[in-house]
This record gives C-alpha cells, sequence and structure tokens, in this order.
C-alpha cells in the first residue's frame, strides 16, 4: 500500500486532482486514529472525523499547487495542518480570556491525557523556536506528539533507529522545555 500512496501522491503533484482524494481516501481511517489520540480530553468542540476532514480541505484548498512526494512527506503535512487547526481552535478559545500566561507543557514518553488551549500556544510558540533552530527535531516533534506515531513508524518514516530517534526526542523535549520555560 505503500507505493500506492506515493503513486497517488505523485499523481497529485502532477495536477491529478483525483490524486490526493484517493490517497486521503486510503489513509482516512489511519488519519482518524491519530485525530482521536489527539482529541482526547481538551478539544471538546473538535471531533475526530470534523479535524481530519478540516485538514483536508485545508491540503486541497488554495492554487493547487501541493506537492506530496511519498507517504511521509504526507503524514509531515498532515501533521502540521493538524497542529495549526488545533493551534486555530487553541487561539480562539484563548481570545475570550485575553491576558492569561502561557503555560509550561511538560512532555513525556507518553502522549498527553489533555491540553488545554494555554498549553497548546505555549507549545506551538515553542515549536516555532526549535523549526527555526533545527527542523528536523520540530518534524520529529509533530509526528510524534501531533500524528500520534511511535518509535517503528517514525523510524520507517524518517529513516533512522529508533534508538536515534528516542534519543532525539529526549533533546527536543528538552529544548522545548527551556524555550517555554
Amino acid at each position: 500500500m505503500t507505493g500506492e500512496i506515493t503513486v497517488l501522491l505523485q499523481r497529485a503533484s502532477a495536477g491529478d486532482a483525483g490524486g490526493l482524494s484517493e490517497a486521503y481516501g486510503l489513509l482516512y481511517d489511519e488519519l482518524r486514529k491519530i485525530a482521536r489520540s489527539q482529541l482526547r480530553g481538551g478539544q471538546q468542540t473538535l471531533t475526530p472525523t470534523a479535524l481530519v476532514n478540516e485538514a483536508y480541505l485545508r491540503l486541497c484548498a488554495g492554487d493547487g499547487t501541493l506537492s506530496l512526494e511519498n507517504r511521509k512527506h504526507f503524514f509531515v503535512v498532515a501533521a502540521q495542518t493538524m497542529r495549526w487547526i488545533m493551534m486555530d481552535r487553541a487561539r480562539r478559545s484563548q481570545a475570550d480570556r485575553r491576558g492569561g500566561n502561557l503555560v509550561r507543557v511538560e512532555l513525556d514518553d507518553g502522549l498527553p491525557q489533555e491540553l488545554r488551549s494555554d498549553q497548546l500556544l505555549a507549545l506551538d510558540g515553542a515549536l516555532e523556536q526549535l523549526g527555526a533552530l533545527d527542523p528536523a527535531r520540530r518534524e520529529l516533534v509533530e509526528l510524534r506528539f501531533f500524528a500520534g506515531l511511535d518509535y517503528t513508524e517514525l523510524a520507517q518514516l524518517l529513516g533512522r533507529s529508533e534508538r536515534t530517534l528516542r534519543r532525539e526526542w529526549a533533546a527536543a523535549r528538552a529544548a522545548l522545555q527551556v524555550m517555554m520555560a
């Protein structure tokens, strides 16, 4: 199926509008599982289906120049899109409560049970800083934290060993905690 996804994404990059739709359809259940893991607890008004569908609409919107090379690139873009959607929701939620200070968020090896909007915004700001310093670690955090991928899946997507990814995850967590302090 990985090869089929890559072919569909290459068709989409070449201008075939149906390629992205077909690839998205094949990966829809996997994306809903990721969205469900992200939304437990904190985002009461956003369902996994709504998050996945809104991500699809954002990916398809624009001038049609979305260029996705392979399955890894698709998941990177989908994770970033879901992150942006969740950040937009958190910002809207915070707009009513202006003046709230950002809160430190502890990123442990497991995914969090619940993040409040102020914690999501603090994490987003730290991720922007991390991305300026080390884009590869920011990508790792997005794939691990926002897409919910485990080390085995990350190793396959990123082409690095699980052991290396665990070390990089620990370093990225430490950097984010310093940036959020």
